[in-house]
Order: structure tokens, then sequence, then C-alpha cells
């Protein structure tokens, strides 16, 4: 059997403001070509679908849209939900959709309960394991702790317990939504949600020892915990402690014995991201720049004082420049200045002074007169704001 392994599709997110959906349709578009490129038998989503509980519609279109697409290929296809996603919504007609070949899990009692798929070696069992919030499932359970161990450690047991009923050879694939980690050190990104429960929210990999293939969801880079047990990662950047990533699918090929093999396939990439540094003249000269002009960019502005039109400058050069952060070189502290009491200051007073210590300088006479009309405009009476020298 041959299985392709994605998650965290975040369908209906964007990207600092940068609409992300048609990005997102284009990886769908890349996912029904290697499905039939690479004759897959199986596609697995290990949860967050949406980005939110209640997604836009266009988003849902798009949901719609890939279930069938995927439901007329020659692959089946195996969808649990993930934190970002409303259980109930994901998992709404799933028992008409099963008819079509489409297994949408959602729900903490069907953990156990697998979807059974045949090849020529015998029978695959897929679990799928929707995101078990351990505060949800931790009575009805009798969990013996609050956490997501012991949330996985109890569906663990209710696989195991399904497995040992099926004929001698059935093959296991769990599908999971949690952050599991095994001896190498795993980092999360900017992008996801935390799940952590009282501080805690690591899960070991010895949960899903026994089991033949593990696809799993939840951190947006792909991962190698174990030969048997990885994460695909999102297949789209969504913040930019990802700039590094590799993002894609994993193609994962199961015999008679289990793995044989697993091949990352890259998916399309938008634009590449960027992160660059420097006081804003340099960034704007820079030769080593260049190949960042059709990028994503993120730029930290290290002057030792806040450049006047700084983003309109850098978008002629950069011209998808979306975050620009100030951090002096000299180590001034860019953060909001502490509240201080203002009494006896005029509106205005308190507004050229913000600025400059925001920016490291006084006001210009037009910034002062345009404060000046900012507030005036705001104030009940217009005479209350005189001109500060």
């Amino acid at each position: 059997m041959r299985i392709l392994h994605t998650s965290d599709w975040h369908l209906g997110r964007s990207f600092h403001r940068e609409g992300m959906l048609g990005h997102q349709a284009a990886y769908v578009d890349h996912l029904l070509a290697v499905v039939e490129q690479e004759s897959v038998d199986l596609v697995v989503v290990a949860g967050d679908v949406y980005d939110r509980a209640l997604p836009p519609v266009d988003a849902v279109r798009l949901a719609n849209e890939t279930f069938t697409r995927i439901a007329r290929s020659r692959a089946k296809l195996v969808v649990t939900s993930g934190n970002h996603d409303s259980a109930h919504r994901l998992g709404f007609g799933a028992e008409l959709m099963d008819a079509a070949g489409v297994f949408v899990r959602t729900s903490a009692l069907s953990v156990g309960a697998p979807v059974l798929l045949d090849d020529e070696h015998g029978t695959v069992a897929i679990y799928g394991l929707p995101y078990l919030e351990p505060d949800l499932v931790r009575e009805p359970w009798a969990l013996a702790g609050r956490s997501h161990e012991a949330a996985l450690t109890e569906a663990m047991r209710r696989v195991h317990a399904d497995l040992r009923t099926r004929p001698t050879g059935t093959r296991s694939v769990v599908m999971a939504h949690a952050f599991v980690a095994g001896t190498r050190p795993v980092e999360p990104s900017d992008s996801e949600r935390d799940i952590s429960v009282g501080g805690v929210s690591i899960v070991p990999t010895d949960v899903f020892e026994g089991i033949d293939y593990v696809a799993l969801g939840h951190l947006h880079g792909r991962h190698t915990l174990t030969e048997s047990i990885r994460y695909s990662g999102s297949p789209l950047a969504y913040s930019f402690s990802e700039a590094g990533h590799r993002k894609g699918s994993w193609l994962v090929d199961l015999d008679a014995s289990g793995v044989t093999g697993a091949e990352f396939i890259d998916a399309p990439v938008p634009r590449a991201l960027a992160k660059i540094s420097g006081d804003l003249d340099s960034l704007l000269t820079r030769g080593d720049l260049e190949g960042h002009a059709d990028a994503w960019v993120h730029a930290t502005i290290t002057d030792d004082v806040r450049p006047v039109r700084a983003m309109d400058r850098l978008r002629e050069r950069f011209p998808h420049t979306l975050v620009l952060s100030f951090e002096p070189a000299g180590g001034r502290s860019a953060t909001l200045p502490s509240a201080r009491p203002a009494a006896g200051k005029s509106d205005h007073a308190i507004a050229v002074d913000f600025l400059r210590e925001m920016r490291g300088r006084p006001a210009s006479a037009e910034e002062s007169a345009l404060l000046l009309d900012a507030c005036d405009s705001c104030a009940p009476d217009h005479d209350l704001d005189a001109v500060v020298g």
C-alpha cells in the first residue's frame, strides 16, 4: 500500500494579512497530481484541515472540492481533526462520506475503530485519532493524569485492544495530532498554537510502540522521529520562523512487513521567505540581498534612530515586505514606553513626547502640525490644544 501523509492545511489562514487560499488550492492540485503520478492508494490528513473552528465560506468550499476530487481519484482518504478544527463541523456527514471512500474521524468515540483497507498483502487498519483535549476526555476515560500523554496512552490502549482482535499479519497505521518528541529535539514554529496543559504538552514516541506507521500532525516542520513515526509538517509556511522549512508530504510504502520506504515529496512554494537585517541604507543597497526581490520579507532595521518611511522605502526594493521590526544596533529598547503620569499635559504634547520616545528624535514641524490636527479633530473643544514648540 502506498500512503501519502499530509497535515496542517489550515485552510482559510492568511500570512501576515496576505491571502493564502489560492496557494492552498494550488497545493491541492499538486496533491491530486501526486496521487495519480505515484499511484497513491491512501491519503491521510493528520489534523488542522481548517485554521479555525468557524472557517470562512471559501475555505469550506475548498475543503469540499478537495474531498470530492480525492473521492473520485484512485485513492481513499482518511481525515482527522486537529486542535484548530471544530470536531463537530469537520465531522458533519462523516457516516455519509464513508460510502464514498472519504473517512472523517473527529470523535473520541471512534478511537479504536479503524478504517480497514486491503492490498495484496492483506488488511491495513487505519486508526484516525482526532485531537484529544485532555480536559475533555479525562473524566469519561477515567484518566489517571491530566496530560496529552495520558490521553494518547489510553487511546493507544484501545487501538491495541482492537488490533488483538484482527487476523495475524494485519498492519497498522495511526494518525495523531499532538506534540510528540523522540530522542532528538523538535522545535515548534511560531504559527503553531500552544496545546500544553499545565505547562506539559510532550508525548514520548514509545506511546506508539508496535504500530507500523504513525502519521503525525501539529508541528509545521517535517520531522522524522523514528523510521515509522513522522511529521509531514504544513504544506505552506505560515510564519517567518518556517523560513528554513522544506514543505511537502511523505510518500510511504507499506508491504507485508511494514514500512519499506519513505520519500518526501516537495510541495509548490508560492514565494520564498527571507529574513534580512541591517541599517536601512545597507538593506537598500547590499548586493547579497538581490535574490530576495521576489520573496516575502521580514526586515529588521538596526538604525539608531527609526528611519522615516522605512516600509515604503523597503518595498521599493522588496515589494513583498510584510513585516518590519526595529532593533537599534546600540541596544536601545524598541518596546513601547512605560506609562507615566501626564497631568497638565495636552493630548498634543503627549503625542509629540510619544513620537520622540519611540523614534529617538523629535517630531518635525510638519509632523507636529499633523498631530495637532489629529488631536483637535478628536477633542470636544477645538481650542484646547496649543502648538508645542
